[in-house]
């Protein structure tokens, strides 16, 4: 699905690279080291952020995060509960290993509470994220204690990192921060199908989101290589589709877990699955599902895309989006639809003779559109939004008004986001951010740099882009190496997907990211370096 990251690289091409760093390892922008910022280790930039030289002391023996007496959450807010004790901890990470530096500062003032305080009556603390959720907060750190307010408790989940600190130094600075994100839908695919990723690794990297402020996880749970997802109405899907029946599925409760981890951090899960193409694995575990294809006037045993034209299909549809419409809480689900190879459905006669009495000649994106018209409006039966990868836009499927359309195909400069913005469509992009293309040298720059609203286009328009997704597909991608990949490559995005269009300065960036990324490694995530540097706790590995 979608272009992918290229292979291995041969000896010679390693070779040209060795040389190709020692020609260019004296230049500026390579050899640079990290210089403290005025900002300093904000991660996405707030929108507006006053930080003062007065610095208070932290200790761990008083401090102390609780619920302001005027906030509308309460002790009962699981959360909010929950994330008071996970941050208490992140605070301290390290403390012990850091106590030297510590005491360099005794005497100062200290800030002994973080007051949280929600100020709307409906704190949504019960519910689940959603595309309108209101992210918005602000803090105030003064002595003796510091105040987060938010309209709801997603604005106090972005706000209670206290992220301007160096790690580890137990000092905060007196600072006033008015934050909210600049796009509503923040997102990171992972790929499941090309390789399995356990439980742990994607838990750990809903984690590592939260701390950049990535606020969708777009879960490409299935496609030709396995179905890991065990579905109750068709068991057989997985235990045919899948690597392992056992060992390589996602259960019911594996299923319950990445919710509720997701909610408790603010993160919508979104599952896609993706038809006609990419459903190799779906044909092993449901007969009739795909085309058969043909060589001349016989079977060739091998299988195309899901079979258009059988009214078994549609059943089969209208059961399993039923199932997983309930399965999965999020407003919309992702249906694909992107890159169906026609070639099977050229070869079978049976198709061939529907286009016929269809009138569709031999346009057989006309097919697919019928397909996927008709899969549309399943889903729209559970009541269900729907996501589509671009495709389905540009082979004139009828969208209901509502679709949000997923751009991946062009690049920064994009024709296409002024062609669904200017039918109308809210639109998300990917294009720029396709992380599991890999190269030397400090890559995030290049992600860093992208403008979504780059495009020829009213203003109405622009205001139908609610965000992007940064992508790390599976082929080359398993739980060895997915976190040090994705981050911090992916914090580049987050940036430029929260912070106000304006913050571009890519030395600033790489100033607060490396400090950023040590403070991920700090917390057990192995981020990958932006260049040669050191952190004050390095990883520690496996």
């Amino acid at each position: 699905c979608r272009p992918h990251a290229t292979g291995c690289l041969t000896f010679l091409l390693l070779g040209i690279g060795f040389c190709y760093r020692l020609q260019h390892s004296d230049t500026n922008e390579e050899t640079r080291a990290a210089q403290p910022s005025k900002y300093g280790s904000l991660w996405p930039l707030p929108q507006k952020v006053q930080i003062s030289e007065v610095s208070f002391k932290l200790s761990r023996a008083s401090f102390q995060i609780i619920d302001a007496e005027q906030s509308f959450a309460d002790p009962t807010c699981r959360l909010l509960q929950d994330a008071y004790r996970r941050y208490y901890e992140y605070i301290f990470v390290g403390a012990q290993t850091h106590k030297s530096s510590s005491n360099k500062r005794a005497g100062r003032a200290e800030l002994t509470e973080l007051q949280v305080r929600i100020t709307s009556p409906d704190t949504e603390c019960g519910g689940y994220p959603e595309v309108t959720s209101d992210e918005s907060y602000e803090l105030s750190v003064d002595q003796p204690f510091a105040v987060l307010k938010a309209p709801k408790v997603w604005g106090a989940l972005r706000g209670r990192d206290f992220s301007f600190f160096f790690p580890s130094l137990l000092f905060i600075n007196s600072t006033v921060i008015s934050d909210f994100p600049r796009f509503r839908h923040r997102g990171i695919l992972l790929d499941s199908s090309r390789h399995f990723l356990p439980l742990k690794v994607i838990l750990a990297n809903l984690e590592t989101m939260a701390m950049n402020k990535f606020n969708v996880f777009h879960w490409h749970i299935v496609d030709d290589q396995s179905f890991p997802y065990m579905s109750q109405t068709f068991p057989q899907l997985s235990k045919q589709g899948a690597y392992h029946p056992y060992t390589h599925v996602y259960t019911p409760t594996d299923v319950k877990i990445v919710i509720e981890f997701a909610r408790l951090r603010g993160i919508r899960v979104i599952p896609e699955y993706d038809t006609p193409g990419h459903t190799q694995s779906w044909g092993k575990g449901q007969k009739d599902l795909l085309t058969p294809c043909y060589s001349g006037s016989e079977p060739s045993g091998t299988f195309g895309p899901v079979n258009p034209i059988l009214n078994t299909t549609y059943d089969f549809m209208k059961r399993f989006f039923t199932e997983t419409s309930s399965v999965f809480p999020d407003a919309y689900i992702h249906l694909g639809g992107d890159e169906v190879d026609f070639t099977c459905w050229k070869s079978n006669p049976d198709i061939q003779k529907f286009m016929v009495q269809q009138g569709f000649g031999d346009d057989y994106k006309k097919l697919e559109s019928y397909y996927i018209q008709r899969l549309l409006d399943i889903v729209t039966t559970t009541k269900k939004g729907y996501m589509i990868w671009q495709e389905v836009f540009d082979n004139g499927v009828t969208l209901k008004p509502d679709t949000v359309v997923h751009v991946w195909i062009g690049g920064e400069s994009n024709e296409e986001m002024g062609k669904v913005t200017g039918a109308g469509y809210t639109t998300i992009l990917s294009a720029p951010w396709y992380l599991d293309y890999i190269s030397y040298a400090q890559d995030w720059q290049r992600y860093y740099k992208v403008e979504p609203l780059n495009f020829n286009g009213t203003e109405a328009q622009k205001k139908l882009v609610i965000g992007g997704e940064a992508c790390l597909w599976g082929e080359y991608v398993d739980a060895t190496n997915l976190t040090p990949r994705l981050w911090p490559r992916a914090s580049a995005v987050a940036e430029r997907l929260w912070s106000a269009m304006n913050v571009t300065d890519t030395t600033d960036a790489f100033n607060r990211l490396s400090v950023h990324r040590c403070r991920m490694v700090e917390r057990g995530i192995p981020a990958q370096p932006l260049f040669s540097s050191y952190c004050p706790s390095e990883y520690k590995g496996i």
